[in-house]
């Protein structure tokens, strides 16, 4: 018994410590100092939206903001009226908290504050790296159930195996929301550099649709290449020490901890050391098209486990799977050849080092980074385009964004970090041999620094600068998503 009062005491010390707004009615000036990321204004409209009794399930990778996002809304809700001690924060990953029930830590904090367990105010109450606690969501749907005049949020990085846990126990109880890496829309906005793009029309088939470009191209492409090789992440953003040595914060911050510590303890993964060189080799190689006979050939792990990794490296949120169509837009029945992308482009950049505009990997680096900018957008589907045009030639095209129900493509991108093709469109072979085939009559095309059209016997190719269509798609993916939650 004295073991356990002298743990609760220590609990009940850590909860005021982690609640400094209990007392001094405001979030540490650490969190207050940050810029909020615009995925803000899409979470907190929900956690503030009350006429539904659910819990929000936050997810994402490590070091994308969660917490600082969670920092943030506690302030606003304090700003808006709500009582600073009507809002709890506990990190579950705090040694201290070790396999606590959630609802004997909800409890204790209502201890502290000297409330009743049964006090029909109104609480917000955010439990951190929730995948720490072990068949956390049969304890959150409890706590749903029962206080129903409470909104519970928890987060975690382990996104994959939250949503997975999320939809099989918390259906109708838990809504799902995913914090990705930053977009580079978000990078522009973070750093104070919106002005440098000018919002522009263009006729798209029947419609008129917006779309960005610069004052000076030079300048975007400058930043767009900072982003690369080290915006995908808020706090690397703005420290220039950590951008001397990216390696440092990112692999052993990040990419350690959920390779050395989040998978194998959430997976019973053995060998550590196979994984890591497995994931390294598919960051080494952003953008390629893999296959697992030839990846297992290359390192030698057989091709069971590797669809293994290549999941919990998914559900991790480092990387994204493409599955492949063909020339006539339909799916591969038997699907052998996939193509794989780092969900932020900068874990390459700290795993080897950073890229320039004229290195030879820079065309698999901004095609991830336009990949980047889709991945998190709700309610798409997008494939890349590969055939056999003949038994040497292969043809490709980069992004096409399907309609599932009718098997067949509504829009298709192809990426390139030069201007050559502006002048040579005809070129451009695999996509004028893609276009009739499967009825589109636009497509869109990337370029370095030029913004033109040109119209082919195959239709007509508008040309736009990679950076600008990145700025473009991420700020779309976020306007979109606010649709899909309603907002």
């Amino acid at each position: 018994m004295e073991y356990t009062a002298l743990l609760e005491q220590q609990i009940l010390g850590r909860l005021r410590v982690d609640n400094p707004w209990w007392t001094e009615g405001k979030i540490p000036s650490f969190y207050r100092d940050m810029r909020p990321r615009l995925y803000t204004e899409i979470f907190y409209p929900l956690v503030t939206d009350l006429s539904i009794n659910r819990s929000i399930v936050l997810m994402g990778p490590r070091r994308v903001g969660k917490t600082v996002m969670i920092y943030h809304t506690i302030q606003r809700l304090i700003d808006e009226g709500v009582p600073a001690q009507n809002i709890i924060y506990i990190s579950v990953e705090t040694p201290i908290y070790n396999n606590i029930h959630l609802e004997l830590l909800y409890n204790l904090c209502k201890r502290t504050l000297g409330k009743q367990p049964d006090d029909k105010n109104q609480y917000y109450v955010f439990f951190d790296e929730i995948q720490y606690l072990k068949d956390w969501e049969v304890h959150l749907k409890s706590l749903v159930d029962t206080y129903r005049n409470t909104r519970f949020v928890v987060s975690g990085s382990a996104a994959a195996e939250l949503k997975k846990r999320s939809n099989e126990s918390g259906a109708g109880r838990f809504t799902d929301f995913l914090l990705p890496p930053l977009t580079f829309y978000e990078y522009i906005h973070l750093k104070n550099y919106q002005n440098l793009l000018l919002p522009q029309q263009m006729q798209w088939y029947d419609t008129t649709v917006g779309f960005y470009n610069a004052i000076d191209i030079k300048r975007l492409n400058q930043l767009f290449i900072d982003y690369i090789n080290y915006g995908g992440y808020p706090e690397v953003v703005f420290s220039e020490k950590i951008q001397e040595d990216p390696g440092q914060f990112i692999r052993h911050d990040i990419i350690d901890k959920v390779l050395l510590r989040d998978l194998p303890s959430l997976y019973g993964i053995q060998d550590v050391q196979e994984l890591n060189s497995v994931f390294t080799m598919i960051a080494y190689h952003s953008g390629d098209q893999f296959s697992y006979e030839r990846m297992s050939k290359e390192s030698g792990v057989r091709k069971d486990t590797l669809r293994k990794y290549i999941e919990y490296l998914e559900a991790a949120f480092l990387i994204k799977v493409i599955h492949r169509t063909d020339d006539t837009a339909k799916r591969y029945l038997r699907e052998t050849s996939f193509k794989i992308y780092l969900t932020n482009p900068s874990l390459r950049c700290a795993l080897f080092q950073p890229i320039t505009e004229t290195d030879a990997e820079i065309g698999n680096m901004v095609e991830t980074a336009v990949y980047a900018q889709w991945i998190p957008r709700l309610g798409v589907d997008i494939s890349y385009a590969n055939w056999r045009l003949s038994k040497t030639q292969q043809g490709e095209v980069d992004i096409v964004g399907m309609n599932i129900a009718q098997q067949k493509p509504f829009w298709a991108v192809e990426i390139k970090w030069t201007d050559r093709y502006t002048e040579h469109p005809e070129e451009l072979t695999s996509l004028l041999y893609f276009m009739p085939q499967t009825g589109l009559k636009q497509a869109l095309v990337t370029s370095k620094t030029i913004t033109i059209r040109h119209e082919m016997n195959a239709g007509l190719l508008q040309f736009i600068p990679a950076s600008c269509y990145a700025y473009t798609v991420g700020e779309n993916t976020i306007n979109k998503n606010k649709q899909m939650y309603g907002l």
